[in-house]
């Protein structure tokens, strides 16, 4: 049974960090590239990062480049998603999930419970 499990949001000031986790079962990263997709209130979700273990190939949306690093760790079956410079605009409900190769990345069919990043002064 494939599932995802998303850890690490919180409340954090403008310029702080936040690291999202992701763990995943029921497979292994080599089989099925992982993202974070986010949803902030009004808006529609859109992919922020996409992440495949298998050739190490990374993709970023344009606003968050040079801000956050996705990455994986095949020992615990776990993806992260290291945010930096946060911005009030980050904030949402981020969403581990399957991706799919494209640009912009699509998600793929399997989706983490989200967990909400609030970035506020």
């Amino acid at each position: 049974q494939v599932q995802l499990v998303e850890s690490g949001g919180g409340l954090v000031q403008p310029g702080g960090s936040l690291r999202l986790s992701c763990a995943a079962s029921g497979f292994t990263l080599d089989e099925y590239a992982i993202g974070w997709f986010r949803q902030a209130p009004g808006k529609e979700r859109e992919v922020v990062s996409c992440f495949a273990n298998s050739d190490g190939s990374t993709w970023y949306e344009e606003s968050v480049k040079g801000r956050f690093t996705i990455s994986g760790d095949n020992s615990k079956n776990t993806v992260y998603l290291e945010m930096n410079n946060l911005k009030p605009e980050d904030t949402a409900v981020y969403y581990c999930a399957t991706c799919g190769a494209g640009v912009p990345p699509r998600p793929t069919g399997y989706w983490g419970q989200g967990t909400q990043v609030t970035v506020s002064s």
